[in-house]
């Protein structure tokens, strides 16, 4: 009698624990999704031009660029500020942008590895190129950009000045030595640039 008691006890509370469970539907999960997100404009300059973008505030620049603006060679690599592949410059300055979010940047001045310039005359680009510093690429932007901002904080760096201010850039192909060449020779011709 007690063994038929609590078996149906737990045939009526079964039913009740599967509705507890249940898992919302695909359009209850994007219309609560839609609810959470605070939608806001933000303006701010890219690669010279002023844009605005309708994403929550807290969206990491590099989805802002990549998804939004549809600006992809700024790179995803660990979403953690930590390998260097999403550099960006933010009024002159080197940031992650997998972490910086873009209400950081209302107003301000955005550059990324288009915005370098538009026919790869940059010294980078053309040490870049001529030296055929890249492997698999991937992370190349990231360190291009770290190094625009290393050469117009110190435009003779020695192979300590290149290797202390890279150290936040990660290739996992290990083209550092060819990094180092590549930069050694931007700026040179950034040098010789000027003395025209």
């Amino acid at each position: 009698m007690l063994f038929f008691a609590i078996f149906s006890c737990a045939r009526t509370i079964r039913p009740r624990q599967s509705v507890f469970y249940r898992l919302p539907s695909k359009l209850e999960n994007r219309t609560a999704f839609t609810a959470r997100r605070r939608s806001h404009v933000t303006t701010f300059f890219l690669n010279g031009k002023q844009v605005q973008v309708e994403d929550d505030p807290s969206t990491p620049l590099l989805w802002v660029l990549r998804d939004s603006l549809g600006i992809t060679g700024t790179k995803y690599g660990c979403g953690m500020a930590l390998c260097g592949a999403c550099t960006v410059h933010l009024d002159g300055k080197a940031i992650r942008s997998c972490v910086a979010p873009v209400s950081r940047v209302e107003g301000k001045h955005v550059t990324t590895i288009e915005g370098l310039s538009d026919n790869l005359s940059h010294p980078l680009q053309k040490a870049w190129i001529e030296l055929d510093v890249p492997q698999c690429g991937y992370c190349q932007s990231g360190q291009i950009m770290s190094a625009a901002v290393l050469l117009n904080e110190n435009p003779e760096p020695t192979d300590k000045d290149i290797d202390e201010a890279m150290s936040g850039n990660i290739c996992r192909c290990g083209t550092y030595p060819r990094i180092r060449k590549a930069i050694h020779r931007a700026a040179k011709m950034s040098g010789e640039r000027r003395t025209k």
